[in-house]
């Protein structure tokens, strides 16, 4: 089981993570994990940009290296990116020198100053030593599209449902998530628009 919307105690465990923007504006903040990915990223690209909207994109350095046209037309669209570690490693799961390391790595390809660590999953003491470096971006609404059990138009429902202003929401442009994210990412952003929004980059 996942949160859609992010849970109160850990807002208050690492209060210096953003979790959302300001709440007083009508903009919200769409955010897209792990890409880029040649079978996903660049349809997430062309849903933005028949909008006219500007998203952030969180970078798995692997991937970079693999498929580096996909990463400069983010760049060159204009879109925010930030780092992803390089192979989209889980913070609970690692010492904290080889995350930090494999961190550096990919900032070597990305020379960015904003982390998203995958999963969501950061020990303490791995956010004290990056703070300083980056500023350290989770969310407030989880689409859910990464989960192959959940229909498309559930995973629209979800962030319609807990988005509001000032929301940073996580959508993934990987391979799991394409039947959800190719439903729900033009409904949503439609809505959105018909609502007033604006979208920002972090």
């Amino acid at each position: 089981m996942y949160p859609i919307k992010s849970p109160s105690f850990l807002r208050w465990l690492y209060p210096e993570l953003t979790w959302h923007k300001d709440r007083h504006e009508k903009r919200i903040y769409l955010t897209f994990d792990d890409g880029p990915i040649p079978d996903v990223t660049p349809a997430v690209l062309d849903i933005l940009k028949s909008r006219d909207v500007k998203a952030t994109f969180f970078c798995v350095g692997e991937n970079v290296r693999k498929h580096p046209a996909i990463y400069q037309e983010l760049k060159k669209q204009g879109h925010s990116i930030g780092n992803h570690t390089y192979n989209h490693l889980n913070g609970w799961k690692t010492d904290d020198d080889t995350y930090l390391i494999n961190i550096q790595k990919s900032q070597q390809l990305l020379q960015v100053r904003l982390l998203r660590p995958p999963y969501g999953l950061i020990k303490k003491s791995q956010a004290r030593q990056l703070v300083g470096q980056y500023e350290i971006i989770m969310w407030d609404v989880l689409s859910g599209d990464f989960d192959l059990k959940l229909s498309p138009e559930k995973c629209l429902q979800n962030v319609l449902k807990y988005t509001k202003n000032g929301s940073i929401i996580v959508f993934h442009d990987n391979l799991k998530a394409i039947p959800r994210i190719l439903h729900a990412l033009p409904r949503a952003v439609d809505h959105w628009l018909e609502q007033g929004y604006s979208f920002g980059i972090l």
